[in-house]
Parts: structure tokens; C-alpha cells; sequence
């Protein structure tokens, strides 16, 4: 059993406030300690990455974690900004401050690849919970679960966008999940405080079908697409809208995810009215044969 459980153990309360530019809030003390811990997690995470054993990799991922947490423990570390572990690891902060996220993924050795995260909430005193992969156990019910308890569709994320919705703030991940052998998928995956004093994922702000009842929107975001292509879906602020590259399976076959391709043309998600909406065809990008001019 994975040890992650130690994080999940941690509880949760939130507390607003940042860090990076309030570094100089720790004390010298602490800060020397932070820096000698952080340095030590950098050495640590090159074991889980590249054990030459790779059976051998979860293991050491195990440690880093253990490891993470006691540096954590340091009083003040909330307002470290690890710029050297940043670099080994994703670290993604809230732009509202409320919260900031640890975040890597090892590749065992006959097993998928694996994802970790840890959430730390601004607190004098260590408040963090831990996030178990439960990729494997989602294949049929990945667009519509709500996960909790620790639960989690493991990613890699590079982005989160704080948004509200009838009153209540959540928050939407974008992540990467590349532990299938034949695809790769990108979520958004909404995230949000329960009542609880932990974390839920999946919510019903897709203006999307859910392809196992089309009479429900999906929980999360997926967008499956061929292993050895790449795939865009990100945030442009600019046009307040969530680019996508538009996807088509090259064996005309719309349940064979793992056949898609970008065609090169581009989709968006807009939210209104609460909802997250698909506009289709966004950007039309001409497609010319050799020699051929473009439209003018």
C-alpha cells in the first residue's frame, strides 16, 4: 500500500496568504533548514526518476513524499518558494492564494506510470492533504465521478483557473495523464473544498454530454487523443476562453479514442450562464496542398 495515506492523514483548514516575494517572513533559522531540505529533495527526486532498477522507482517516490512532508513541517514553509524543486517537480500556486499543489509522476517498471500530489494550505502549521492516483479505476466512469477521500484522477498540471459558480468557488485543473499505452488524455478536472475539510474533483459545469447518459453532463473534461500525437488545451485569457485542438479518429471510428489526431483546426470552451460551452471551429487554420497560395 502506497504511503501516500500519510498525506491523506493531514487535515485541512484554509488560511489566505502567499509566499515568493513574502520569503523574507521566514526566519533565518528556518530558512537556512528550508534550503538545506530543498536541496536534498532535489537529489532525492533524480532516484525516483531514473532508478536504474525501475521497479525500484515507486519506492523511492515513496521517500521523496516522506521526505516533502517533514520539509513542509518547517515552520513558515508556505512562504518558501522551492525555485530549485520546481525545476524536479510541477509546483502550482492558486492565483487567489488559497492554496498551492505538489505534483510528479514516476514510470514504474510493468506498472502504468504512477501520479502524486500534495495540496498545502497556507497555514502557520502544516495543514496538507494528499492526493492517491486512481487512474486504473476509472476507465468507465472517468467523465462522470466525483472523487473525494483522496481519490483522484492522476495528473500532471499545468494550470489552474479559480472560478465561481452559484456562490461556490472551485477550482479547474488542467492536467496531463499519459499512464495509457496507447493514448494520452488532458482533463479539466474541477476541484473544490468539501465540507469535510478535504477536497472533491467533478462537478457539473460542462455544457457536454456524458457518454454514458445523454441526458447528463460529464464531471470532468477529457480529451483522449493518439499516443504519438500532440494535443493543445489551454487557457487564453485574452479571449477568456479555453483553446482546443479539434480531434478526429483516422479510422472513422469516433470510439476508438485512441485514434484521434488534431486536424489542424481549433475548438474553444467559453463559460456562460454557469456552464462551460463548446464553440466549435473557433480558428480555421487552411490546410494547402504544395505550392498552393493562401486565400487572401
Amino acid at each position: 500500500m502506497s504511503r501516500m495515506k500519510d498525506l491523506t492523514a493531514l487535515t485541512l483548514v484554509p488560511l489566505f496568504a502567499w509566499h515568493g516575494a513574502h520569503a523574507q517572513g521566514i526566519t533565518p533559522q528556518n530558512m537556512e533548514r528550508l534550503k538545506i531540505m530543498e536541496d536534498s529533495l532535489v537529489y532525492a527526486a533524480d532516484s525516483m526518476y531514473r532508478a536504474f532498477i525501475p521497479d525500484t522507482r515507486v519506492v523511492y517516490s515513496e521517500r521523496f513524499a516522506r521526505q516533502l512532508i517533514r520539509t513542509l513541517r518547517i515552520q513558515g514553509s508556505y512562504m518558501y518558494p522551492f525555485d530549485s524543486l520546481k525545476k524536479v517537480i510541477n509546483i502550482l500556486d492558486a492565483d487567489d492564494h488559497a492554496f498551492r499543489m505538489f505534483n510528479w509522476a514516476v514510470i514504474p517498471g510493468n506498472i502504468p506510470k504512477r501520479y502524486y500530489g500534495a495540496i498545502q494550505l497556507p497555514k502557520e502549521e502544516l495543514k496538507l492533504i494528499g492526493l492517491n492516483d486512481y487512474t486504473d479505476k476509472l476507465d468507465r466512469g472517468l467523465e462522470d465521478s466525483v472523487l473525494s477521500g483522496g481519490k483522484w484522477f492522476g495528473a500532471l498540471y499545468y494550470h489552474i483557473l479559480p472560478q465561481q459558480v452559484n456562490g461556490k468557488k472551485f477550482y479547474l485543473m488542467f492536467g496531463l495523464n499519459n499512464a495509457s499505452p496507447v493514448s494520452n488524455r488532458k482533463v479539466l478536472d474541477p476541484m473544490y473544498f468539501n465540507d469535510k475539510g478535504g477536497v472533491s474533483f467533478g462537478l457539473p459545469v460542462f455544457s457536454i454530454a456524458s457518454s454514458a447518459n445523454r441526458q447528463q453532463p460529464v464531471n470532468r473534461f477529457v480529451m483522449e487523443y493518439k499516443k504519438s500525437v500532440a494535443a493543445t488545451m489551454h487557457w487564453d485569457a485574452t479571449q477568456q476562453m479555453i483553446i482546443l485542438d479539434h480531434l478526429e479518429s483516422m479510422s472513422n471510428d469516433p470510439m476508438r479514442r485512441y485514434t484521434f489526431v488534431p486536424t489542424g483546426q481549433y475548438d474553444g470552451l467559453i463559460w456562460a450562464d454557469g456552464m462551460w460551452r463548446m464553440k466549435r471551429g473557433i480558428m480555421n487554420v487552411q490546410i494547402l496542398e504544395d505550392g498552393q497560395a493562401p486565400d487572401e
